[in-house]
């Protein structure tokens, strides 16, 4: 809402930009929701790709956590702390036929396009009528969503066994790219969600102690090599 101007829906497309290591560029749009698209950020990635990217001379400066910033509500739970790379430890515990997810990932191993950019967002039938009387999901359809009843997934397959936490992972990432930067860190998140996610940037932002500006150089003695891989450590 800066100078009356609100954009909505916009993790996506800046989880794909976080992804791609993208961190300048002017993004014109025309009306106040970014497009879905099919519900993953993996158009926004090929958009990119098939373009191309430039390496400037300007260092990038990254958002390096220093000490743990929390938000907890009852059962929900994320928190930000001080690590070497990208680290993301997720889990979420949906009704059936999700059930309990967890996903351990480090965007520094170069892997984000292949496990992350294709997990589609999600939503059960039977709340879509309430979703829509309140204005929301407009534009959301068998083409850009999964699909849930009860009984089961109804627009599959799944692009993989676990897809809805990939999906919040995907979520996550999109959401603390409205600290400003690349977080250079650890985050760890309990059945959290949009709400949560935004609250740790802004408890980030109002703790200038928790964290500091630093290049590539200035994050460890040696430059780190993108080897780590995505680690599933459970899904159910």
């Amino acid at each position: 809402m800066r100078q009356g101007v609100l954009i909505s829906t916009t993790e996506h497309l800046l989880s794909a930009l976080i992804g791609l290591g993208v961190d300048n560029l002017i993004i014109e749009i025309d009306n106040l929701e970014v497009p879905i698209l099919d519900g993953s950020a993996k158009p926004y990635v090929n958009a990119i790709r098939s373009i191309g990217r430039k390496r400037q001379r300007r260092k990038r400066e990254y958002m390096r956590i220093l000490k743990p910033v929390e938000v907890i509500e009852g059962s929900k739970f994320i928190g930000v702390y001080p690590g070497d790379g990208y680290q993301i430890d997720y889990t979420i515990d949906f009704p059936t036929p999700i059930g309990r997810e967890s996903l351990r990932v480090d965007l520094e191993s170069g892997d984000y396009d292949s496990l992350i950019a294709p997990a589609r967002t999600f939503g059960f039938r039977e709340d879509e009528a309430m979703l829509r009387d309140m204005g929301l999901i407009r534009g959301a359809s068998a083409e850009s969503a999964i699909i849930l009843t009860r009984e089961g997934v109804e627009n599959g397959p799944l692009r993989f066994d676990d897809e809805f936490v990939r999906h919040k992972v995907l979520d996550l990432i999109g959401d603390l790219a409205l600290a400003g930067r690349r977080i250079w860190g650890r985050v760890v998140a309990e059945r959290a969600g949009h709400a949560m996610h935004t609250a740790v940037v802004q408890r980030l932002l109002h703790d200038r102690s928790a964290w500091e500006f630093a290049n590539r150089a200035q994050l460890a003695p040696e430059t780190r090599a993108p080897q780590a891989r995505a680690l599933q450590v459970s899904a159910a």
